[in-house]
């Protein structure tokens, strides 16, 4: 499975990055404007820090700016997945860019339906929202198994990024039923390789070392 980072904070990236767990960063309007910086600026220098897909998300809601925007976004680094948002527009917008060459990444993804419309209209990834799916208490993690199933039966390469993402149940859970990637905010990182009983266990060598030592 593939690890991307959930932020375009510069310094968050680049601190988990020297761990080699970030296979990719995603960012959206909120994370971007969170950062208080030119959005050009800030997805040029995260796409010199890392050698995986970095996407960016369009602002446009309609399909003749959406493919415009696009188009400027994909030249500002070889690395840059232009995020679309999943609405008819949006898949117009996504038939037209991978037909020239240009990788999407088809956000906002809550039915298997609209997963599957992505992948044939010629999305690179796709993101099903785990986390906004447990706030109506709807299952999640169905719509995760469900896609993977659907995608694999008609060999489409689209790959499923689960995003809103907020627990380290979460990244387990997506794991196990197969996502290709999981998206994951820096605040959450660190829980997944954090433990009490780890840190316990730590505190107890050195206890006992000391010890050894008297």
């Amino acid at each position: 499975m593939k690890f991307f980072l959930d932020t375009a904070n510069v310094e968050e990236i680049k601190r988990i990055n020297e761990l080699g767990l970030v296979d990719g960063v995603t960012t959206n309007p909120t994370i971007i404007s969170k950062e208080g910086r030119d959005f050009k600026e800030v997805i040029t220098e995260i796409c010199d820090l890392i050698e995986g897909p970095v996407s960016a998300e369009v602002i446009a809601l309609d399909t003749d700016t959406m493919v415009k925007e696009a188009r400027d976004i994909a030249n500002w680094a070889e690395n840059v997945v232009v995020k679309i948002p999943m609405t008819e527009d949006g898949l117009r917008a996504v038939n037209v860019l991978s037909k020239e060459g240009i990788k999407t990444n088809v956000t906002l993804v809550f039915t298997v339906a609209q997963g599957l419309m992505a992948a044939k209209a010629g999305a690179t990834y796709v993101s099903p929202f785990v986390g906004r799916l447990d706030d109506i208490a709807t299952d999640s993690l169905s719509l995760i198994s469900n896609l993977k199933k659907v995608l694999m039966e008609y060999g489409y390469q689209t790959e499923i990024i689960a995003a809103s993402i907020r627990s380290l149940k979460h990244v387990e859970d997506v794991a196990e039923l197969g996502s290709d990637i999981t998206t994951i905010p820096g605040a959450l990182f660190p829980k997944l390789w954090s433990h009490p009983l780890t840190d316990a266990g730590i505190q107890a060598f050195l206890k006992d070392w000391e010890a050894f030592e008297k």
